[in-house]
């Protein structure tokens, strides 16, 4: 990582914020970051929390950290298994405190689109639908997600296709930090490395931004606890995360 705020550090971390002390958290398939989110707040926070992820370990301890968040490895020294089965009943049941889900599009109620970009009937992507966020994000406590792409395109006014309702709490991306506010995302910090005017130029939906602030750059601990997840550099490589649009990009 370099000695700035690298957007992939700041998705991580500003994930690994939303979780609570004493609270069951859940990270699901194809979710590397929230995977090291989880991670990061075990080794970073003084406090401990219940993690399950969807590889079906619970609070496990891996002797290495896999690139896959659904690796077995991911179940080694584990407490207990879970069945997906479980992950859904947990939620339905009120036990399910946080859970991270992944989304194409967002609007400013913290809708998601997983479904189609483009027309329904004629869609430009076909996108994989709902899955497991059809179960877990109307019952889980509190939901949220992440872009590594901070555009008018993934933050939208209005969804091509509305595969869920009002489901997130938090939305995490390489400039911006939204948390749900009178049924509204409102903007809680931006990345101190740009400017409140830039991420509302680069937002979709309109947002309440009276109470939002730079956010607070990572702790010691925290960056050590990211350092020793990921100490060659693997995950923020793959993830290839940029604090700039791609038509924004220096030549």
């Amino acid at each position: 990582m370099s000695n700035s705020w690298s957007p992939f550090s700041y998705i991580v971390t500003n994930l690994a914020r939303f979780i609570h002390p004493n609270e069951i958290t859940f990270s699901g398939v194809n979710s590397s970051m929230p995977m090291l989110a989880c991670l990061l707040a075990k080794r970073a926070y003084e406090w401990d929390y219940i993690y399950i992820n969807v590889a079906g370990g619970v609070d496990p301890e891996p002797p290495m950290i896999p690139l896959s968040s659904s690796d077995p490895m991911l179940a080694v020294q584990t407490a207990s298994i879970f069945d997906n089965e479980d992950f859904y009943d947990l939620c339905t049941r009120g036990r399910m405190d946080l859970t991270f889900l992944g989304a194409a599009q967002i609007d400013g109620e913290g809708s998601a689109n997983n479904s189609v970009i483009g027309d329904w009937h004629n869609p430009k992507v076909r996108l994989p639908g709902g899955g497991g966020g059809a179960v877990m994000l109307p019952t889980a406590k509190r939901a949220c997600t992440w872009r590594t792409e901070h555009s008018q395109r993934t933050l939208v006014d209005k969804l091509d296709f509305r595969t869920s309702w009002g489901g997130f709490h938090g939305v995490v991306t390489p400039i911006a930090v939204f948390q749900k506010r009178a049924g509204r995302l409102a903007l809680e910090s931006w990345h101190p490395e740009v400017t409140l005017e830039e991420v509302i130029e680069r937002t979709g939906f309109t947002f309440d931004a009276s109470h939002a602030k730079p956010t607070d750059y990572p702790t010691a601990s925290e960056k050590a606890a990211l350092q020793s997840l990921d100490p060659d550099g693997q995950f923020e490589r793959d993830a290839a995360v940029s604090i700039r649009m791609a038509a924004q990009a220096a030549p």
